[in-house]
């Protein structure tokens, strides 16, 4: 029997997650199993599914991950709650991103609940869709767990990377960057929040992790990429449909 823990076809989007070869995705944040279906098909390498500030509960979760084919599906959780996370888990998540993090020891609390004992706190059932309902035998093992990306995206956050990037089972900085700023008090491209972004690619880098972000302007991919993030999402579903259906109404403008 496999010893796979997910339900992803596609163990090279989780390689490159793992690697330091770039990983292109976006946000999703519709709400529409079909917009994850349609975006899975696109070639992007993942997937983010925004419970946090987006129109998903944790019953629409489930017809997300199913509709998603190919790509690596990160479910961001809204809150730090163990039972919550191990839930996404358990319905075949890939990886889980958590938002605001801030001190190695919310970050090891993290990992805790990702992980089964004796080295973490997750309660283990074999019926779930992450083994195949009980076809596949579980892998309770650390390193087979899926990735997570913790969020940096406070002052707080940055004077403390350095400790939550050491912190076993990080795996990947992401930059939260609209509550980074808020945080700071700066504006895009001010010095203090370029600062911070330095400190989290200085210390993914040193730990050996990984560091990503979200952007809301495509141009601005291969300049981060230069700096050092290799994680980057592009944009969000709902944007992407605004823009669209905005195109759509400057016709009647250009007539």
């Amino acid at each position: 029997m496999s010893t796979s823990t997910s339900m992803s076809t596609n163990t090279s989007a989780l390689h490159k997650m793992r690697s330091q070869e770039p990983c292109l995705g976006t946000w999703l944040s519709s709400g529409s199993p079909v917009v994850a279906e349609l975006a899975s098909l696109c070639g992007l390498d993942w997937l983010l599914l925004d419970m946090e500030h987006g129109n998903l509960g944790e019953a629409d979760i489930l017809p997300h991950l199913r509709a998603i084919r190919g790509p690596a599906a990160v479910v961001r959780v809204p809150t730090h709650e163990p039972g919550l996370i191990g839930r996404v888990l358990d319905r075949g998540a890939d990886a889980v991103m958590v938002p605001h993090v801030d001190s190695a020891a919310e970050a090891e609390a993290l990992v805790r609940a990702m992980r089964y004992p004796p080295h973490g706190d997750r309660g283990l059932s074999r019926s779930v869709r992450a083994f195949g309902f009980g076809l596949r035998a579980p892998d309770t093992a650390p390193a087979s767990q899926p990735p997570l990306l913790a969020q940096i995206e406070s002052a707080k956050g940055v004077a403390n990377v350095d400790a939550i990037a050491a912190t076993a089972g990080v795996d990947i900085l992401f930059v939260g960057p609209a509550d980074l700023r808020l945080s700071l008090g700066c504006t895009p491209g001010a010095p203090s929040y370029d600062a911070a972004l330095e400190r989290v690619i200085a210390a993914a880098r040193t730990n050996a992790k990984h560091a990503g972000i979200l952007v809301r302007d495509r141009t601005e991919t291969d300049a981060l990429l230069q700096r050092g993030f290799t994680k980057i999402a592009v944009d969000s579903d709902m944007a992407i449909l605004k823009a669209g259906f905005l195109s759509l109404a400057g016709i009647r403008g250009a007539a």
